[in-house]
């Protein structure tokens, strides 16, 4: 056995076997490695559109909540102008019914007032007309006539 035939058959061996892997094995290997290259490139690009993406969303809520926010103070400044509304209307209303019952017990207390005043005037004529037969049915005299007037007076 010769070391250098051994030797030039591993070269040879060894040379064939890099050219197989070269021809063969090396370029699918190599593809794989694009590929996945590319592969994690375009995840890495689209992770970072995504947390664009995210960052714009979250910009947009911000801005929505602010305008909803924004909204519920209008809704509830306009809810509270209308309850004012509403309570100042009440009001109004409450007056105006409370005056129609002043004026209708004004009115009342009128017409009860002339009552009484017709009453008393029905009254004293009566009593000047009783007061007047009396003293014609009776004598004149001044203590009587005086008496009498007291007593009339006094009914009045």
């Amino acid at each position: 056995m010769n070391i250098n035939l051994t030797m030039i058959g591993q070269m040879v061996s060894f040379v064939i076997f890099v050219w197989f892997c070269m021809k063969y094995v090396w370029p699918p290997l190599t593809q794989v490695l694009r590929d996945r290259q590319k592969l994690i490139a375009a995840g890495l690009e689209n992770a970072s559109k995504a947390e664009q993406q995210l960052q714009q969303a979250n910009e947009a809520v911000g801005n929505e909540l602010e305008a909803a926010k924004l909204e519920a103070n209008d809704l509830i400044n306009q809810a509270r102008n209308r309850a004012n509304q509403i309570v100042e209307e009440a009001k109004t209303q409450a007056k105006e019914e409370a005056e129609k019952i002043v004026q209708g017990a004004q009115s009342d207390i009128d017409l009860e007032i002339n009552r009484a005043r017709e009453e008393l005037r029905q009254k004293v004529s009566e009593l000047a007309l009783t007061g007047a037969e009396k003293i014609l049915q009776s004598s004149i005299d001044r203590s009587q006539h005086d008496a009498m007037l007291t007593k009339l007076a006094a009914e009045l």
